[in-house]
């Protein structure tokens, strides 16, 4: 079933709306919750709350032409809001690899005296990632949004491991010269 129907179903408040979502996105949903959570039984009871999430936000919402970033969006901050919560004392690797890896373009320290506020921030980033080739952009969020390992984003865009490394190197050193220049510290 297309998206367009899907979401249509949503809008009707017909309950086979979560029936089809299941079957076309299921597996992806759970996939991205479960490198997330690394836990299935968290990866499960994240994607249903996605769909209990989406019946509640179609409508307002019509995500037609973006399904799947609409529920994964969804999916991902129920799974880290349910990893936070679960493990407030335990660091997990791929948050402390992750955050390693961006700690050099992103400070971690937030100054009352600064005049950057998140939303110029956003802006900051999304305008950065605006301007990046279509496969730089994918393998940046394939790796810093949905958490996907190296080896698994050299595989899907066909490049070696050691590419993969040294274009996210590159990026994120690009995106540190923007932030500077935008007057973030970094």
């Amino acid at each position: 079933m297309e998206d367009t129907e899907i979401v249509d179903l949503y809008l009707k408040r017909d309950e086979h709306a979560i029936k089809e979502t299941s079957v076309k996105y299921g597996v992806k949903l759970r996939s991205l919750s479960f490198r997330l959570s690394g836990s299935k039984d968290i990866s499960e009871e994240c994607e249903n709350d996605t769909y209990m999430k989406a019946w509640e936000t179609i409508p307002p919402q019509e995500p037609r032409d973006y399904l799947f970033p609409y529920l994964g969006r969804i999916i991902r901050n129920l799974t880290i809001d349910y990893f936070r919560k679960e493990n407030a004392m335990k660091r997990s690797h791929t948050y402390v690899e992750l955050s390693d890896e961006l700690s050099e373009c992103l400070s971690g320290n937030t100054d009352v005296e600064s005049d950057i506020t998140t939303e110029e921030l956003t802006e900051i980033i999304n305008d950065f990632l605006g301007s990046l080739s279509n496969e730089q952009r994918n393998i940046f969020l394939r790796r810093y949004y949905f958490f996907d390992r190296v080896s698994d984003i050299a595989k899907e865009f066909s490049i070696s491991e050691s590419k993969t490394k040294t274009m996210l190197f590159r990026i994120r050193e690009k995106l540190k010269d923007t932030l500077l220049k935008e007057g973030y510290t970094v």
